[in-house]
Order: structure tokens, then sequence, then C-alpha cells
């Protein structure tokens, strides 16, 4: 559109170039028929009808130029307002491209803005996505040590801890078990001491036995 405006204006100047050739032109001729008339009426003054017919067949013809030249200028003025209409409507076009252009480009700025408003939104929301993940893990991982501290206490009460209460510091599992091992060894050979005791001059009958114990117990 630019480019049209600048022909309508190179357009409309080539116009009023050659209007303005017209119109002088047009000044020569009318002072030329001022000046055959004058010519005409000295000659006949002159009673030289001959050359005053001579200047009134030029001013004729004068004239009739420059009745030609008066429907050329016309022409060119109507020309001219055609394209000086053209220019201002080319002009209000173009003004109009631009204000639109101009509101494109805000409305632009203002989506590329919110697009970034949205990306960071966007950042935010995955950020506290990620502190709430943390905050539950910890949350979880806060539970699991209640609960395994409670299992402690709840075992501590039920005496499960006393055994390893006798064993001395840095001992491990297999320490504690050869303990139980040796422990429950020495169990079994005192239940075996006992046996023997008892069965050694004990031959009578466990009912017997349990007769003469209680006689035993009569006072004398």
């Amino acid at each position: 559109q630019m480019e049209l405006l600048q022909n309508v204006k190179k357009g409309i100047a080539d116009v009023v170039t050659s209007k303005k050739r017209l119109q002088l032109q047009q000044q020569k001729l009318e002072q030329q028929v001022v000046k055959l008339d004058t010519q005409a009426r000295q000659a006949l003054a002159a009673n030289r009808e001959d050359l005053a017919r001579l200047a009134l067949e030029r001013k004729q013809f004068a004239q009739d130029e420059l009745q030609s030249l008066d429907g050329q200028v016309a022409e060119l003025e109507a020309q001219q307002q055609g394209l000086t209409d053209r220019e201002q409507k080319l002009r209000g076009k173009i003004d109009q491209f631009r204000t639109k252009k101009e509101v494109i480009k805000a409305q632009y700025s203002a989506a590329e803005a919110q697009v970034k408003i949205s990306e960071a939104a966007t950042g935010v929301g995955e950020e506290m996505a990620d502190v709430g993940l943390a905050m539950q893990r910890a949350l979880d991982k806060t539970e699991g040590m209640r609960a395994r501290a409670g299992a402690m206490e709840e075992l501590e009460a039920s005496g499960a801890f006393d055994d390893n209460l006798t064993l001395t510091a840095g001992q491990d599992d297999i320490d504690r078990q050869l303990h139980q091992l040796t422990s429950q060894s020495g169990v079994d050979d005192d239940l075996e001491r006992l046996k023997a005791e008892l069965g050694q001059g004990s031959a009578k009958p466990a009912g017997e036995l349990g007769a003469g114990e209680a006689g035993s117990e009569r006072p004398a």
C-alpha cells in the first residue's frame, strides 16, 4: 500500500505539472487574442481591411486553441481531484492498517506476557508439588519412627530385652545365641543333677515315698 501511495503521489505531481504548462499556454493565447484584436482595429482604421481580416483569422484560431486548452485543463483538474481522493483513501487505509498493526502488537505482547505468567505459575505449582511430596515423605518417616519407638517400648515392657541386659558391651547376635546355648546347657546339667540326687536311695515307689515323707512330718 505504501508503494501504491507513492505512485498516486507521483501521478498527482505529473498531472499538476501538465496543468501548469497548459495554463501558461492559456495565458499566452489570451494575450495573443487581445493583441490580434487590437491589430485588426488598427488595420481597419488604416483602411487595410485585408490586414484586419488576417488579424481576425489568427484571433479566431487562437480562441479555438484557447477553448481546447480550457477543456484539457478541466480534464487534468478532474484527474487531479480523483488522484487526490484516492490518495486520501489510501492514507486512511494505511492509518487503519498501522492502528490495527499496533493493536495486534499490543495483543501479542499481552498474550506473550500471559504465557510467561502461566509458565511461571506452572513452575511455582511444580515447586509446591515437590515441597508437598517432601513434606509427605517427612511425615511418613516421622510416623514410621513413632511406630518403631512404640514397638520398642512394647517389647521392652514385655521383657523381651531382659536377656540382652546380661550381655556385655560389644556382643553381637552370635555371642547372644552362644550365651543362650550355654545357659540352656547349664540348666539341663542342673536338671540332670537334681534327678540323680533324687534317684539315689529312693527305690521306693513314688506313693510310698510320699507316705514316708508325710509320716516324718508328724511330731515325736
